[in-house]
């Protein structure tokens, strides 16, 4: 007990004079703050990313794929095999027939805006069936387009993130001129940030004749996934997998999320490092500068481990102080702001917002606190250990 009350009152006193150092904390505060800064902006990226794949699709969607694709840009399907899958039990169905989308995908060159780079943007064809198949389309500006023309609907993502993807805009792609005629909204799924036209029309503007690249379908009840996927496989005429549409989207982002986080560590423990040896720095100052205060509790009869403790308080207390400024200035800095990336599996631009979560901020914290606890612990372990009679002559 009487070590715990030392400890207290050690730190307290210490956490008081913090003002009268005010300089040299400032100086680890704002280290670690942008270190925490960088650290959840980053990582905001693939938490974003994964939030937009993690919404595209449901449980009742399916996507299907050539057998041995990983993707819609390695995939093939032919008209007929399209057909076959249409026809196959287990699918919804309207007045117009089974909900199911025989789907094309194209990749255009468009400058992101405010900048002169080019950028990779999906081009997709659907049957008349895909809005139906998503059920989560919603025209916001503009029209839907009208089947057999050169029109175009963009999502609100590539809009945003894209330059001269408005309503209105005519844009020449291969041998035509496309106009895009509206855009939608998808509840902020993948499909936003892609363009949209009809099939039948970009098929033989691009020379795919009647192929397709993947069909996307609408079960008539989640529970009948298996029974669809199994009577896709054991038909004959058909070499195809099939995966729900939310685990599909999901593995495509994958790649892309994992070197953003990498990334993201990498330089949070580089820029760490830094952090850790500025906290160092303001320590050391802050024990030489308290020389003869520590030598005097010592003298009066306070041990050694309520001076390493209060001295790690100290420097965990301004890396608190740092991480908790830093994650608040990323959450409005960086949260809703939207950006795009390459999606490393279909080599075109994903438009995405960055994601600042509570757990990420969290994160954040704690990483600073470990930086706090790194840098104040050997100034601790110095103040402790040094002699009571040095100490008094120090300055």
């Amino acid at each position: 007990m009487r070590t715990l009350r030392q400890i207290v009152a050690v730190s307290i006193f210490n956490l008081r004079n913090l003002p009268a150092r005010l300089d040299s904390s400032t100086v680890a505060v704002v280290g670690i703050a942008g270190v925490v800064l960088v650290f959840i902006a980053v990582l905001s990226i693939a938490v974003g990313l994964q939030k937009t794949l993690g919404s595209t699709g449901d449980e009742a969607t399916v996507v299907v794929l050539r057998d041995g694709s990983d993707s819609e840009l390695t995939s093939g399907l032919g008209l007929d095999e399209t057909r076959i899958i249409a026809d196959t039990a287990g699918l919804a169905r309207n007045e117009d027939g089974a909900l199911s989308s025989a789907e094309l995908f194209v990749i255009v060159d468009v400058p992101k805006r405010g900048t002169d780079t080019e950028a990779n943007v999906p081009l997709r064809g659907v049957s008349e069936q895909a809005v139906e198949v998503r059920q989560n389309l919603e025209i916001v500006d503009g029209r839907m387009f009208n089947p057999g023309t050169f029109e175009i609907i963009a999502g609100v993502a590539a809009s945003e993130s894209f330059e001269g993807v408005d309503v209105g805009a005519v844009h020449r792609w291969g041998k035509n001129e496309w106009t895009i005629v509206g855009l939608f909204t998808t509840e902020g799924s993948l499909d936003e940030a892609e363009l949209w036209t009809d099939a039948k029309v970009l098929g033989p503007a691009y020379r795919r004749g009647n192929s397709f690249q993947s069909v996307r379908a609408r079960l008539d009840d989640p529970a009948s996934f298996d029974g669809f996927k199994q009577a896709l496989q054991d038909d004959p005429r058909l070499e195809v997998k099939v995966e729900r549409s939310g685990e599909f989207y999901a593995s495509q982002g994958q790649a892309t999320a994992g070197f953003v986080s990498t990334l993201g560590l990498v330089l949070a423990v580089l820029m760490g490092f830094g952090a850790v040896f500025g906290a160092l720095n303001t320590m050391y100052t802050a024990v030489s500068a308290r020389a003869r205060e520590i030598a005097t509790l010592r003298a009066l009869g306070f041990r050694q481990v309520p001076v390493v403790v209060s001295v790690l308080v100290e420097a965990l207390a301004l890396a608190l102080v740092g991480g908790v400024i830093g994650a608040v200035l990323a959450f409005f800095l960086f949260n809703g702001y939207r950006a795009s990336t390459l999606n490393f599996q279909t080599f075109s631009q994903v438009a995405f917002a960055f994601a600042v979560t509570p757990p990420l901020m969290i994160s954040g914290v704690v990483y600073a606190l470990v930086m706090g606890f790194v840098g104040g612990l050997l100034p601790a372990v110095r103040a402790a250990r040094l002699p009571v009679a040095t100490a008094l002559r120090e300055l």
